[in-house]
């Protein structure tokens, strides 16, 4: 029975220092989001208190309206989610700015910076209109 027990401890063992290790690293993981979201908060203040946010859920409704599409609106966390039929936009803030990810049928077609001191309405245009 020694040889057993000595087995059944040194697995016990190893599965505690596996615990231990994925213990850690998602601790590091997400210390690295909290890093993350610290950083880019500046981006997201402004992007959710902004005029031109407004103005762009404006404009993003005005030429869904004229398109008999409606255009929907949610908050994600920091995230700005518009969806209209397949497309969907998302202003997603980060530590150097704010990234527009476009999604058409769920899949990711572009990503590009936004400054916030552009016109919106060239942004919604933009959206609306790919394919």
């Amino acid at each position: 029975m020694g040889f057993l027990d000595n087995l059944e401890n040194t697995l016990k063992n190893a599965e505690r220092g596996a615990e231990r290790e994925d213990a850690a690293a998602a601790n590091l993981s997400r210390a690295a989001e909290l890093e993350a979201l610290r950083a880019a908060a500046p981006n997201a203040e402004a992007l959710k208190k902004g005029q031109w946010t407004q103005d762009l859920l404006t404009h993003a409704v005005t030429l869904g309206h004229a398109q008999r599409t409606r255009v929907g609106m949610a908050w994600i966390g920091a995230t700005l989610r518009l969806e209209a039929k397949e497309k969907r936009l998302d202003l997603q803030p980060t530590a150097i700015g704010i990234d527009a990810i476009y999604f058409v049928d769920g899949t990711e077609t572009k990503r590009e910076a936004v400054n916030l001191k552009s016109d919106p309405a060239a942004l919604a245009k933009k959206w609306l209109s790919t394919s």
